[in-house]
């Protein structure tokens, strides 16, 4: 494992998983993606990720099946997720918050969200991205 964060993107959406690691990458972090649960609970296992972006709405395995497997994910190894959801549904992030999914960003998300979420969890340095100061200051 090499000493380079890296972000699994866990997203059915060819298309967003694509756009979240592109904006992931040029934050300079490393990035994996998946299309959906399972693989994202075997890379998990193999990979020890410091974040993962979650879908809400996956196929078959769903982000509540992941989140309970990750709940048995040992100390270091234990990533931070971030829910990546379509509504803001309250009572969603209320069941992902009590599955162990802390975070959360309303889709469809930009290079601002993404990289706010990633400094308010110290896996970026916001003095390193001048678009986050000057959209907060």
């Amino acid at each position: 494992m090499s000493a380079t964060k890296t972000c699994l993107v866990v997203d059915d959406s060819d298309v967003i998983r694509e756009i979240a690691m592109r904006i992931i990458t040029d934050l300079g972090l490393e990035t994996k993606g998946v299309s959906n649960a399972s693989e994202a609970m075997e890379y998990c296992r193999g990979e020890a990720p410091a974040a993962v972006f979650l879908d809400w709405d996956l196929p078959s395995m769903g982000a509540l099946d992941f989140l309970r497997g990750a709940a048995n994910f040992e100390g270091a190894c234990k990533p931070e997720i971030i829910l990546c959801a379509t509504e803001n549904d309250e009572q969603q992030f209320t069941l992902a918050r009590a599955a162990g999914a802390n975070h959360h960003i309303l889709k469809p998300f930009d290079k601002f969200a993404i990289a706010s979420k990633l400094a308010e969890l110290g896996l970026i340095d916001a003095e390193e991205h001048p678009e986050l100061l000057s959209a907060n200051g």
